[in-house]
């Protein structure tokens, strides 16, 4: 008997579950869908990604609906499309054995008309996203006054990507009575004071410690020159000969240019970031499913909410602004009970940031080495020999080819032939890591900024670090973040984005790095600059007192022989605007969407963008 019987989930539910391979419940599930089949609580449910949410929450709004009536009882709020497809999808087949189960998908990037004809025709579960499902009840076109159960799923993932508005706006028009169910892999002060404000003495179940990462992930770095970290992060791929993996980047064109490199270097890559369409995002995610891509290169809103079986490795290439945005990011292997691998990429003056990472995770990090160039060739030839091994021989089909294929080898001994048969693919390899240098960053290098986690006292170690931190007096109350203020940036000066290094923005000033040699061009660009009437300062961080200066939007303008202070715009000015806790991807899109600057947002980037 499937246990799931006896959790009180009903015979045909349990018959269409089994047939999708549920067999035993997950920790989440087992001890949430007995408290929410009574339907008499309000529930906060912590779990890491992977666990089973959504059949926790799914498998008892089947069993507590009327599906003998056609309209809306059951609401789910989840932050991103493709976490809402597969949501609506799973509870598809959940219910597949069952009659008039009517699940509709509401999401942006896809044609409303047609989501407005699947509600009108009637529906029992809406899965949505908030800015989508926010435009149809402004329509007027649905009614959630008879809705008796909410579920936000991702909770602080909605939050980070600053939905918290369209979620009060939602939630106004449902009714009082209903049962608010909130589920999220990490319990910030957000989630908290959401919980608090909409729900009324909810059951709370743990499973683990919060803010825990999943036990079954292995956790590794490696501490490499900057110039060297495209290299690295290749020499790491090709010691993984069966990867299957999603990679992580900042920004859109961080994540567009390394797939580009990738595919130039005859890899299996594809990128997924927020400037893709609705069918280009659907069409890279087939082949990623379909395992057509080795490695999937994403942005953290891209990739949140994308379940895909036997991800083998997370790798981040570079390392999250929050702790939250790391547990989801390895979030992304180990999952539904398998083990997996999240290696970070990082330089000597990011040790800090891992030893943050560990104390919110509560798991230490293993320090690897980059593989020499002999130990790659020796993993891909060994596995060459296993795949020979293990490969499915078609004896039927083979069988007509046997006579000519013994013709062409019957002067090669049986080791020649092993010889040359694993030379094919070694061979490649081999060329390729001939006198290949050491990728290794000096251990000496890592330990200068290894303070038990805290920063490296200023200007240690700053002859070794490749870029130079800049100060600005813009930002959040300004309304940038990280994305808005990289293309910025880029868009004042004319350089790269790729060769922009950490962005920290805060209240009324913000910092970021860029290489020794861009400085000179970067101060250029903002020689003359203004930005809402108000001139734009740009100067080195530490040469003054800029970092004590949080009023006045004031700073220090570069003049020869030196910085001369300047107060512009007096008056004290409290932090605030948006939160830019996510690297800059908000809404939809990574890297949160480049603004003209004009003090209007461009509206091309994005789900959101008619907030803008």
């Amino acid at each position: 008997m499937n246990p799931f019987i006896n959790l009180g989930i009903r015979h045909d539910i349990v018959n269409a579950i089994s047939e999708l391979g549920f067999e035993n419940p997950t920790p989440i599930q087992e001890q949430s869908i007995p408290v929410l089949l009574t339907g008499s609580n309000d529930f906060v449910g912590l779990a890491q990604t992977g666990t089973g949410k959504t059949a926790a929450f799914g498998l008892p709004l089947l069993e507590l609906l009327d599906f003998e009536e056609n309209y809306p009882q059951a609401l789910v709020l989840c932050p991103t499309r493709e976490l809402c497809l597969q949501i609506t999808n799973d509870i598809k087949n959940y219910s597949k054995k069952m009659g008039n189960v009517n699940v509709v998908a509401v999401y942006g990037g896809a044609s409303i008309s047609d989501q407005l004809r699947q509600i009108k025709r009637g529906v029992q579960i809406v899965v949505a996203t908030p800015g989508r499902m926010l435009d149809i009840i402004n329509r007027k076109a649905i009614d959630f006054t008879q809705v008796k159960f909410v579920v936000l799923d991702e909770a602080d993932e909605m939050l980070n990507m600053g939905f918290q508005e369209d979620i009060d706006s939602i939630l106004s028009t449902t009714p009082d009575t209903k049962k608010t169910w909130l589920f999220s892999a990490t319990m910030p002060t957000e989630v908290r004071r959401i919980a608090k404000k909409y729900m009324n003495e909810p059951f709370e179940l743990t499973m683990g410690t919060k803010n825990t990462g999943n036990a079954n992930i292995e956790h590794e770095y490696y501490i490499v020159r900057a110039r060297d970290k495209y290299a690295a992060f290749k020499r790491i791929v090709d010691f993984n000969p069966d990867i299957f993996g999603i990679v992580f980047c900042r920004t859109k064109i961080e994540t567009q240019d390394i797939a580009e490199a990738l595919l130039k270097d005859g890899y299996n890559a594809d990128s997924l970031h927020g400037d893709l369409s609705q069918q280009q995002r659907d069409k890279v995610m087939k082949r990623y499913r379909d395992r057509s891509l080795q490695l999937l290169i994403a942005t953290d809103v891209a990739a949140r909410g994308i379940d895909v079986n036997d991800v083998t490795h997370v790798i981040n290439y570079s390392l999250p602004d929050e702790v939250e945005n790391y547990t989801h990011r390895s979030g992304r292997t180990a999952r539904a009970g398998k083990t997996g691998v999240s290696i970070s990429i990082i330089n000597a003056k990011e040790l800090g940031k891992i030893r943050q990472i560990e104390r919110g995770l509560g798991k230490k990090f293993v320090k690897a080495e980059i593989p020499t160039g002999f130990d790659v060739c020796e993993k891909q030839l060994f596995s060459i020999v296993h795949k020979v091994h293990n490969v499915t021989v078609n004896d039927e089909q083979i069988e007509q080819y046997l006579p000519r294929i013994m013709e062409e080898f019957k002067d090669m001994t049986k080791e020649d032939f092993i010889k040359r048969f694993a030379s094919i693919e070694f061979n490649r390899f081999l060329d390729y890591y001939k006198n290949a240098p050491d990728l290794n960053a000096p251990l000496e290098e890592g330990r200068r900024f290894e303070r038990d986690g805290e920063r490296a006292p200023r200007g240690e170690g700053a002859g070794k670090s490749e870029y130079t931190r800049l100060f600005i007096n813009l930002g959040s109350v300004d309304e940038f973040n990280r994305g808005d203020l990289l293309g910025y940036i880029c868009n004042q000066s004319k350089i790269s984005g790729r060769t922009v290094g950490k962005i920290d923005v805060k209240g009324v000033y913000s910092f970021f790095e860029v290489p020794h040699a861009d400085v000179e061009k970067v101060m250029g660009g903002f020689k003359e600059a203004e930005f809402k009437g108000r001139p734009v300062r740009i100067e080195v961080s530490g040469e003054g007192s800029s970092e004590r200066r949080e009023g006045g939007g004031g700073g220090y303008q570069r003049r020869e022989g030196g910085y001369n202070r300047e107060r512009s715009g007096g008056g004290e000015r409290r932090e605030g605007g948006y939160r830019g806790s996510n690297g800059g991807e908000r809404n939809g899109s990574a890297g949160g969407g480049f603004r003209d600057f004009s003090g209007k947002r461009r509206e091309d980037r994005g789900e959101r963008k008619r907030r803008f």
